[in-house]
């Protein structure tokens, strides 16, 4: 297989350890240029982790010759005109989770793939995590049966980090939404890549806090084509001491459950409990990286199109504005 040069645009601290190193590790793949407006820290973190090139103006990475795809690490405000513009170089592009500000930016990212014939894909990683890969087979062989519903539970403390300026993810106008945006596309996607497709949604959100703009509680319902029902939970403001990451799923003949953030697997049939453990990943997008490498050598499919993202950007957007179907 050819090995794919890659361009990072954004050098946050999503990229450190999650995904940029990953890029070199993943066979036949290597980070070669990336960018960031800042002329110290972009030139550290290049040096840092062996890059060759780096620049200040993303379009001098999309065009740079040796480049071959683009990887784009920024807040979703900038999604939609960075994955244009690459895809307008001819250049194939990875784009982090939320795809972009909102529904209609994402629509348009994949109008113009599909026009351009240009390859997205959407940083849904976790389907290709081990964790994830065994929940998806427990649920395909049937281990607790049809399954009935689906529960998510996620209560978290604020860190404190209430400076929009400081933390992206509080200011709608930069991320989409609050803390919401950032971390339920993990979960939402999850359901949709394990259940199939949405029959209907709806849901509501509110600042109960009122620390910042976004929303930090959500509330959302989901009937799925299969007839699987989902309920989610949401907030963002709770005690320290109330922390929860649950994700559960019920059956005819057990329940499956485990956090989007952790890895364990508790599995729960008949009178018998059983817990499975993973080891966590050093690089979490690694095998992720894997799978588009094999596609953009026409080996094996998208590991997530831009539909399959837009199925979680149309929810979220329902459960925090309103636009229920």
């Amino acid at each position: 297989m050819k090995t794919i040069r890659w361009g990072m645009i954004g050098c946050g601290s999503v990229t450190e350890v999650k995904s940029g190193p990953a890029f070199n590790k993943a066979p036949h793949s290597k980070l070669i240029a990336v960018m960031r407006r800042d002329a110290e820290k972009v030139k550290q973190y290049a040096q840092r982790h062996q890059v060759p090139y780096y620049f200040t103006d993303a379009n001098e990475l999309i065009q740079h010759p040796e480049v071959d795809a683009i990887y784009i690490a920024t807040p979703p405000k900038f999604h939609e005109a960075y994955a244009i513009a690459a895809m307008q170089a001819g250049k194939p592009v990875y784009v982090e989770k939320p795809m972009g500000l909102d529904v209609a930016a994402c629509e348009r990212m994949n109008a113009f793939s599909k026009q351009i014939g240009i390859p997205l894909v959407i940083a849904h990683y976790r389907r290709a995590l081990p964790l994830f890969v065994e929940v998806k087979r427990l649920v395909d062989t049937k281990t607790i049966g049809d399954i009935i519903s689906v529960r998510i539970e996620m209560l978290k403390y604020d860190s404190g980090l209430l400076d929009p300026v400081e933390n992206w993810r509080i200011d709608p106008s930069l991320s989409g939404g609050g803390y919401f945006y950032d971390l339920a596309p993990h979960q939402l996607d999850l359901v949709f890549y394990f259940f199939g497709k949405a029959k209907s949604y709806k849901g509501m959100a509110f600042n109960k806090s009122n620390l910042y703009k976004a929303e930090d509680t959500v509330y959302g319902e989901i009937e799925l084509e299969n007839g699987i029902l989902f309920k989610g939970n949401w907030c963002f403001c709770v005690d320290k001491g109330e922390e929860t990451d649950v994700f559960e799923i019920t059956g005819t003949k057990g329940k499956i459950s485990f956090p989007i953030f952790g890895h364990t697997i508790t599995l729960i049939t008949g009178d018998k409990e059983e817990q499975i453990h993973f080891d966590p990943p050093k690089h979490n997008q690694q095998n992720f990286i894997e799978k588009i490498v094999a596609y953009l050598n026409g080996v094996g499919e998208n590991p997530c199109s831009p539909e399959d993202a837009l199925q979680s950007m149309r929810v979220m957007e329902a459960f925090v504005y309103g636009n229920n179907k």
